[in-house]
């Protein structure tokens, strides 16, 4: 079966207005889609020793997910303030919480070493350590609305495939921010951009896929959908076109029901 390792950052979204709570953070959001998607995976971060931290830890536990390196330091679970408009999720305020102090250990190293693939993003403090896995594992990278940051810069090197959001940019510019992306390390780069679907850019070729029409409820993991269903059809051995419907199709469905997970 194939196994994902899901490394970094967590956190409880908080919805303001209604006073929802859900867990979620990219790499736990992943971790989630991929069991829900038949595949198998691990979390690897931090939770606080509070209240929130093991509620997490159970619900992520609930879904299947090997939890095993996941650590409890003494502090708060990061907490992010969200609102929903027009179903649209709009994030406020974000308390890191104990995951300000998580870094991967050798332990850390050698389990993730024995994956199919590592996941991470921007805010699981695990850019500047990639150096370590290089070679011994592929790794994608979500860099967010943030693929020109510092991170990207000690990131992209070491990054197999790189997932960012952008559906700001016409479609020639965003071309070329993508061909840039890849001159700096990986052999494929996937642009999320909303209702407008996906761009991948692998191997000198573009590939373009459609959003899917769907019941818009709350976009909150979208792209975390997106990238679970293409990293596991991708680790399959499908081609990019294949990866990018599978991620759609994820994704229309997490966005037709209230948060995350």
């Amino acid at each position: 079966m194939i196994k994902l390792a899901c490394v970094g950052d967590n956190c409880v979204d908080f919805y303001d207005e209604t006073q929802e709570i859900f867990f979620g953070g990219n790499p736990v959001n992943v971790a989630v889609y991929a069991k829900r998607l038949g595949a198998d995976s691990s979390y690897i971060g931090a939770v606080g020793n509070d209240s929130f931290g093991a509620e997490m830890l159970k619900a992520i536990s609930a879904k299947g997910v090997d939890t095993s390196h996941t650590r409890i330091l003494p502090g708060a679970t990061a907490l992010t303030h969200v609102s929903r408009v027009d179903g649209d999720r709009v994030f406020g305020d974000y308390d890191e919480g104990v995951m300000a102090d998580f870094r991967m250990s050798d332990k850390d190293i050698d389990f993730i070493c024995s994956h199919d693939i590592m996941v991470s993003g921007l805010w699981g403090h695990t850019a500047s350590e990639l150096d370590r896995l290089n070679a011994k594992v592929p790794i994608a990278f979500d860099f967010s609305d943030r693929p020109d940051g510092p991170e990207a810069e000690a990131a992209l090197p070491y990054t197999d495939i790189a997932f960012f959001s952008d559906d700001d940019s016409e479609t020639e510019a965003l071309k070329k921010k993508m061909s840039d992306l890849a001159e700096r390390g990986p052999e494929t780069v996937v642009a999320t951009r909303g209702a407008k679907g996906s761009l991948a850019l692998s191997a000198g070729r573009f590939y373009e896929q459609e959003a899917l029409l769907c019941e818009l409820v709350d976009t909150m993991g979208a792209g975390d959908s997106f990238i679970a269903a293409f990293l596991i059809a991708f680790v399959r051995g499908e081609d990019i076109a294949l990866c990018m419907k599978a991620g759609a199709e994820s994704a229309a469905f997490t966005i037709s029901y209230p948060g995350a997970w």
